[in-house]
């Protein structure tokens, strides 16, 4: 039984009003539970010593005692709390977790993370820490892997992810964004598509198709999926109009892509904001549920 790290045990405490949907990664893994199809591991917090093998040590430093300046909070989006730091050390142990199960089992995912938007020496976005940028760092320190990918499909660029490889030429970054959405000055990705407002399934799905072929032309050994489902039509911050059965296909190609081509893979959550919020968390329920599919499936 193929098992999920998660971390919505760590509570963050927000202000009333404040828009980040926060129950969703626990409704995530309730419906999960409920199909009894899955394990679930509680995320170990990544060592500090190990975040910062892909953020500054004076960054990390700052944000572990609370000492971050008020302008750096405010580009975060959450209030600092003991609470934030265990939480965004659990994200990032989660991923390094699901990255490992990837190399043993073929995948592995992280009911949490996809935090691109944290850049090496400050958040951003609701992003502390970025946990795809630090597990890949940690699996290379360690040896397990030389060349890795990111592909990126929430509707927010990738821009922390960006920003830190950079000039890496053995990380590729893929990222299918919104053309006018935040982050508003974006990146430099290996590869870019900024996709008008409005977008349905046909184009949205031809264009991956299209694209995803330059993927492993690179040549990775692993892949990590940032699965955000904020393309969804009922997204109040996504601006495209994907359907859940197209947003279910965009999951489908990507690791019927990756199996395909036997390369490991990571999946983790990103955004989703829709009203109800019961549409994300089915959204996000159905990528695990379509990854154990196309991984259950024997290659031919």
């Amino acid at each position: 039984m193929p098992r999920l790290f998660y971390c919505d045990h760590y509570a963050i405490e927000l202000p009333p009003g404040h828009k980040f949907p926060m129950p969703k990664y626990r409704m995530v893994r309730d419906r999960l539970a409920r199909t009894g199809l899955f394990s679930f591991q509680c995320a170990q917090p990544a060592p500090p010593d190990v975040v910062a093998l892909a953020h500054d040590e004076s960054y990390v430093q700052q944000i572990l005692d609370g000492s971050l300046p008020r302008a750096a909070i405010r580009r975060i989006g959450f209030p600092w709390s003991p609470g934030l730091v265990l939480r965004s050390l659990a994200s990032v142990g989660g991923t390094m977790g699901a990255s490992l199960d990837a190399l043993e089992r073929g995948w592995g995912g992280n009911l949490a993370g996809g935090t691109h938007h944290a850049f090496r020496d400050e958040g951003s976005g609701y992003c502390v820490f970025n946990d795809m940028a630090i597990a890949i760092q940690f699996l290379r320190r360690n040896g397990r892997v030389r060349r890795a990918a990111i592909v990126d499909l929430d509707v927010h660029q990738g821009d922390g992810t960006a920003m830190i490889f950079q000039e890496d030429e053995d990380v590729f970054t893929l990222s299918l964004h919104g053309a006018k959405n935040f982050p508003f000055r974006k990146q430099k990705s290996r590869i870019d598509i900024a996709l008008p407002d409005g977008m349905t399934d046909g184009a949205y799905l031809e264009t991956l198709e299209d694209v995803l072929p330059r993927v492993f032309e690179f040549q990775p050994d692993i892949v990590f999926y940032q699965s955000g489902v904020d393309a969804l039509d009922s997204d109040t911050l996504g601006r495209l109009s994907l359907s859940m059965a197209g947003l279910s296909a965009r999951d489908t190609m990507v690791m019927q892509a990756v199996r395909a081509a036997r390369i490991p893979l990571v999946v983790t959550l990103g955004g989703g904001y829709s009203s109800p919020l019961e549409r994300t968390a089915e959204a996000h329920a159905n990528t695990f549920l379509n990854a154990l599919s196309v991984f259950n499936t024997p290659l031919r």
